[in-house]
């Protein structure tokens, strides 16, 4: 294995594994860390964890457990990939990840970049932009785990990690992966540990990428890893897929502006999942299941909500209580869908994709071609496929197209 990754939750780690694939190298998504080697044809792993949103202690320790078994692998370089909207509080969990890995790997001139132009998001001056909007304007602000409050990346980092915050501004990334270089050695001599790098476009990310060739850790989100194939002398490339027949179901617990379009946008049978009705009990997985196995076409079932009815949940039966009922409703769900005979399954949203991706005892997935930019098809196992949407992704028909794609029909 040549490149080792470590994924804060399952949508972006397949995000990461697209960028990977695609630009060539054999990339294989694992959900949690393996008990066994890598196969040996495997260039790029990525370990998926659902880390992001749990205690800053457990998220390091279980950061450096992958860290281990991808050393073993032989890896010659480290990703830590977190949200190209640098999900994360104060309090940490980005923060933390990176201390402990760049330690861990003496790494000091360790790159913050979660720009992904072909999604809107760009790092500039220092800010993260969503489209033409600030981050801390953009919708995210209102996240239910992770409010994001300042576009800032600088400022947002500073107080979760113990090492100063450099920069390298956009002069510097248009110039080039030498400047970029030197750049980030006039930052790491400045006393700047982890280094916030500017990028607007697809080529900023390129040339980064070449900056970083003898850098033991890079960090940031999918759209960095753009220019990493190409130091190891891969070549872009498209994944093989068959297509998986049978009959598809889709899940949603994103909240997210996108998300929420998408199931407006929606043609096929759909039913909206109350939260107080799963917490109460007077709506259980084997209802859900049932609807989800009788319905005709591509059926959804969404909790996506406007941020003042999550609020108002939250109020009631509390943040953590809330959010994990809502998780294991979906997972056993897709369990006893797939148990039914579901082949298909489409989810939608970070933390609900992980908990079905646990739910559902899923280990190793295989890239297969990308259905938007950043969510590539995955074959989970000869009987099923998936698709793992992060709630800010996606084209506005993202559920029919993915269910064309992952069908072998597109």
């Amino acid at each position: 294995m040549l490149l080792g990754c470590i994924g804060d939750d399952f949508t972006g780690s397949s995000d990461l594994a697209n960028t990977l694939a695609k630009g060539g190298m054999r990339a294989v998504q694992y959900t949690g860390i393996p008990d066994q080697p890598a196969a040996p044809d495997v260039q790029a792993g990525v370990i998926a964890l659902k880390s992001r949103s749990i205690d800053p202690a457990d998220a390091v320790a279980q950061s450096l457990a992958a860290l281990d078994w991808l050393k073993a692998q032989g890896c010659q370089q480290f990703f830590f990939k977190y949200c190209s909207t640098f999900d994360s509080t104060p309090q940490g969990n980005i923060g933390p990840v990176a201390d402990a890995l760049a330690a861990a790997l003496d790494a000091h001139k360790v790159i913050i970049c979660p720009a992904f132009p072909g999604t809107g998001r760009s790092v500039y001056q220092g800010h993260l932009f969503v489209n033409d909007t600030l981050l801390s304007e953009s919708g995210m602000q209102n996240h239910p785990l992770t409010p994001m409050t300042d576009s800032d990346l600088r400022r947002w980092l500073a107080p979760q990690t113990r090492h100063a915050v450099g920069y390298v501004g956009a002069a510097h990334v248009f110039a080039g992966a030498a400047a970029i270089s030197a750049a980030l050695e006039a930052e790491h001599k400045g006393g700047k540990r982890h280094i916030v790098v500017d990028a607007i476009r697809d080529d900023d990310l390129i040339q980064i990428g070449r900056a970083a060739r003898d850098l033991p850790l890079i960090t940031g989100g999918s759209g960095v890893a753009l220019g990493l194939p190409a130091n190891f002398g891969c070549k872009a490339a498209t994944a093989p897929w068959t297509g998986q027949p049978g009959s598809a179901i889709a899940l949603s617990g994103s909240c997210s502006i996108a998300t929420r379009g998408q199931v407006a946008q929606h043609h096929g049978p759909t039913r909206e999942v109350i939260a107080a009705d799963v917490i109460e009990g007077s709506l259980t997985a084997q209802d859900l299941a049932d609807w989800l196995l009788n319905a005709d076409g591509l059926p959804l079932a969404y909790s996506s909500a406007d941020p003042s009815v999550v609020h108002q949940v939250q109020q009631t039966y509390g943040r953590e209580k809330a959010s994990d009922m809502l998780e294991a409703f979906f997972a056993e769900t897709a369990r006893l869908a797939v148990a039914g005979g579901v082949t298909r399954v489409i989810t939608a949203g970070g933390e609900t994709s992980g908990a079905i991706v646990e739910g559902l005892g899923l280990t190793t997935l295989e890239i297969g071609p990308e259905i938007d930019p950043g969510v590539p098809a995955l074959r989970a196992r000869p009987d099923l496929v998936v698709a793992l949407k992060s709630g800010n992704f996606g084209a506005p028909d993202f559920f029919a197209k993915a269910d064309a794609l992952l069908a072998g029909s597109a």
